[in-house]
């Protein structure tokens, strides 16, 4: 919410397929919802936003960058201004304001121009799109926008996540008990933990854990929740009975990453 005499409702889209907002009659799909590549030093990377306007008007939409920075309960805060790091001064888009008609798509293009003697690091912007802002038609009487972000995730050089499970704990997730593992990230790149590993509870019962895919920044360590799999995907989530004990390996990009670990309350 800002000072000013607008209120902009604010998706950020990290985890989802495609990205919508709508308010008073804004209403966008924007595809991807992040890009995860590499790079390196002395090249332009290039790549392409695909914006739907999915509404039966026209609409205007302007489009910047801005830096990030995630939070420890998993949101994200952007920032107009650039961090002491920012690699924003690499990135050119294709232009700062787009008009798409009634249930129009853009290919919208960016570049990302790394300097030769570019350090080996991760570059970490948003793409922000921005609808015009709407007078509210019911309640309070002030304009309304929509925002939404695509996060980029650019390796450069060799940068990569080098992840370290460091702990293990129980924790509600969702109204359910589940077990969590702390992740600490020594790298020089995000990384996520991907793919299952087994668990038997207390009780005997056997499952297959999935773990939270949220990104893990470097430096950083952050609590991973794993969701035990219901043999049928309608089924609600397994209650646990603790102890349960975990045995199998987990991904992050190249790295294999073995589970051996008993998780009690």
């Amino acid at each position: 919410m800002t000072t000013r005499n607008t209120i902009r409702f604010l998706l950020a889209a990290c985890v989802l397929s495609a990205s919508a907002v709508s308010a008073q009659g804004f209403s966008a799909v924007v595809s991807p919802p992040r890009f995860e590549d590499s790079a390196k030093p002395g090249t332009t990377y290039r790549n392409v936003v695909e914006i739907d306007n999915v509404s039966a008007e026209s609409a205007h939409f302007t489009v910047k960058t801005a830096d990030w920075t995630l939070l420890p309960d998993g949101g994200v805060q952007f920032s107009d201004a650039l961090a002491a790091d920012s690699c924003r001064p690499w990135v050119g888009i294709e232009a700062a304001d787009i008009t798409l008609g009634a249930n129009g798509k853009r290919r919208y293009r960016f570049e990302v121009a790394i300097p030769a003697a570019a350090p080996r690091r991760e570059c970490r912007f948003a793409l922000m799109i921005e609808g015009d802002p709407e007078p509210v038609k019911s309640g309070i009487a002030i304009p309304v926008s929509g925002r939404i972000a695509v996060i980029v995730y650019l390796s450069i050089g060799d940068a990569a996540p080098r992840l370290e499970i460091t702990g293990q704990r129980v924790a509600k997730v969702d109204g359910q008990d589940v077990p969590v593992l702390q992740v600490r990230n020594d790298g020089d790149a995000h990384g996520r933990l991907q793919g299952f590993v087994d668990g038997t509870d207390a009780g005997g019962k056997r499952y297959a854990f999935a773990p939270s895919t949220s990104p893990i920044m470097p430096g950083e360590t952050r609590d991973i929740p794993l969701q035990p799999q219901p043999d049928d995907p309608k089924s609600p989530p397994p209650v646990l009975a603790f102890p349960v004990k975990l045995q199998g390996r987990l991904d992050s990009g190249a790295q294999r990453i073995d589970i051996a670990a008993t998780v009690a309350r």
